[in-house]
């Protein structure tokens, strides 16, 4: 059984950030997918990853994080807006 536990996704998501701009220089914009800080590939859409990888590695044992050159490609913003009535 192939585990890939909550803590290898935040490992390898920390080591994503680590090394982002690397990536960027490498790779240009893309998704990379990564398991056990080891770099699978790097592609042009999510579908393009999964389709590639599907044959050797199980959905769900790795992690894809896009790379757009800046910030925005590892981190989230969220907005809520209030009413007043």
């Amino acid at each position: 059984m192939d585990t890939y536990t909550e803590q290898d996704r935040l490992n390898d998501f920390k080591y994503f950030v680590s090394i982002y701009q690397d990536l960027y220089n490498k790779y240009g914009k893309s998704f990379i997918a990564l398991k056990n800080k080891k770099i699978l590939g790097a592609f042009k859409t999510v579908n393009e990853t999964i389709q590639a990888l599907s044959d050797k590695y199980k959905l769900g044992t790795y992690i894809i994080q896009e790379c757009n050159g800046d910030e925005s490609g590892y981190t989230a913003s969220i907005m809520t807006t209030f009413i007043k009535e």
